[in-house]
């Protein structure tokens, strides 16, 4: 279970290499000339090699992507941000250009949370600051919230997209049913089968879940691209995997994917001031998880977007680019 995972979650310290630039990878979103220029490059993190991409110069600024997300899932985001901050956005281990470990242990929350710490501790020496804003989505914010948790002394703000909290997870999971019936894709993605079902068709599941019915040519083309690279599916599917997140057996009586309810566990308390914004039309993760998140979150700011479904990094830029700019403003705590 992801509460399992996190709650066994200790950060360990990874040797870091100096970036050195690529040229590969899209560009950001078009029609913002005004914005700097991307950069792709890499570090070496805790024996794996992450792929990033970088913009601007100033205060750091770091954007974790979801599942089945990478790095261009914050396009528009780092054509924004990167205006007045130093904005990276890496593709986690597992995806994309990033190495991709083939032992499932290698993909436990402590070794998520050890790359996210290494990377941001060597961009830190750059940016001449000693703390950095923290941007996440989906499985990114899981990890996001863990680090928050963790590592509070390095966080100026915490900004979480449509991904839940593993104590209130945790709880919708034991008690939902709407939750329980949601989630009972966790158990497909945990499957052996997995990975055909999702490249079925030139990854015609995955086109229409994230990219919608219109994709631009670009975008369809970049996230096919990710996909395609060798052990990209399997490398964002053992996320899930080695979590073993997922509904009780209960709730997916028909399923022959084993599994066990989470059991509750200590709170996890995240004192960094944090922004959740959630898209209400997400089908996969209900708005129930907000329901008694400043318990664990004393230092919460909760925006919604009524229409907003998982995707509104994409989907809604505009408006979660304001919320955040108006987060960013507030006084720090």
């Amino acid at each position: 279970m992801i509460a399992m995972a996190i709650v066994a979650a200790a950060a360990v310290g990874g040797v870091f290499a100096h970036p050195s630039t690529s040229s590969g990878g899209p560009e950001p979103v078009e029609g913002q000339s005004n914005t700097p220029p991307l950069s792709h490059e890499y570090a070496e993190v805790n024996g794996q090699r992450l792929h990033y991409a970088k913009a601007g110069r100033g205060p750091l600024m770091i954007f974790l992507h979801g599942f089945p997300e990478f790095w261009y899932e914050w396009k528009n985001q780092l054509a924004e941000f990167s205006r007045d901050h130093t904005a990276v956005a890496p593709d986690l281990r597992g995806y994309n250009l990033s190495s991709k470990p083939a032992e499932l242990s290698a993909y436990a929350m402590p070794n998520l949370v050890a790359d996210v710490h290494a990377l941001a501790t060597e961009l830190l020496k750059s940016t001449g600051g000693s703390t950095f804003m923290l941007v996440a989505h989906d499985w990114g914010g899981v990890v996001a919230w863990v680090y928050a948790a963790q590592h509070p002394e390095m966080l100026d703000k915490l900004v979480i997209l449509n991904a839940p909290h593993p104590t209130i997870f945790g709880r919708e999971l034991r008690q939902s049913p709407a939750q329980q019936k949601a989630s009972e894709y966790m158990l497909m993605f945990r499957s052996q089968e997995a990975e055909a079902l999702l490249a079925e068709n030139q990854y015609d599941w995955l086109k229409r879940a994230v990219l919608g019915s219109n994709p631009s040519k670009a975008d369809e083309d970049a996230y096919v691209e990710a996909w395609s690279q060798p052990g990209a599916l399997t490398g964002g599917l053992n996320y899930y995997r080695a979590s073993g997140v997922g509904p009780p057996p209960s709730a997916a009586a028909t399923s022959t994917t084993t599994t066990t309810a989470p059991p509750a566990i200590p709170p996890i308390v995240v004192r960094v001031p944090t922004l959740v914004i959630w898209g209400e039309k997400d089908t996969a993760l209900l708005t129930g998880n907000l329901n008694g998140l400043e318990e664990v979150v004393p230092k919460l700011t909760v925006k919604r977007i009524p229409d907003g479904t998982h995707w509104i990094a994409r989907e809604k830029a505009a408006d979660v680019n304001k919320l955040i700019r108006e987060f960013l403003a507030q006084p720090g705590s």
